[in-house]
């Protein structure tokens, strides 16, 4: 059986992180943009990594510039423009493809586990999450609307 810590990512400095490094600790994998309605949400997973991330939960956010062209920057400037304008201290990656020929393995692997809505396996915008259990398997996903806030109970739960 395959779950997130058999995946490996690269940081946004371009370091590799295995993922089985968050063994034992639930975790909240977002596709996010620098450009887009919904990045006022950096703020909200910020929020709920200050209140969450003493208690095991992780949160990553992986740079996507699929949707709209949203996050045309290098890794770089979208780790300063997150810094600069949440205080963003979760771990972000290094930028991927969520969708297509190109999408980063991880993220097909959430969207076969967490189809969207009707049983697509593919991500529609940026700010999908994904909550990932303490085993590593799959929880639920959240669409794009879905604020960070309203995850609280669903964290909650996983940290149990």
């Amino acid at each position: 059986m395959t779950t997130v810590y058999d995946f490996e990512a690269l940081d946004i400095s371009g370091r590799p992180v295995a993922l089985r490094n968050f063994s034992g600790s639930p975790m909240l994998i977002v596709n996010t943009a620098s450009a887009c309605g919904f990045t006022p949400q950096f703020a909200g997973l910020e929020a709920l990594h200050q209140q969450y991330g003493a208690r095991g939960l992780v949160v990553l956010g992986f740079p996507c510039n699929q949707f709209g062209a949203q996050d045309k920057g290098s890794n770089d400037e979208i780790a300063t423009f997150c810094q600069r304008n949440y205080g963003v201290s979760f771990a972000m990656m290094s930028k991927i493809e969520v969708n297509g020929a190109g999408a980063h393995p991880l993220f097909q692997w959430l969207c076969k586990e967490a189809p969207g809505l009707l049983g697509t396996n593919f991500i529609k915008w940026n700010f999908t999450k994904f909550l990932v259990g303490k085993d590593g398997t799959s929880i639920t996903r959240y669409a794009p609307n879905d604020t960070p806030a309203s995850l609280a109970a669903d964290i909650e739960s996983a940290l149990a």
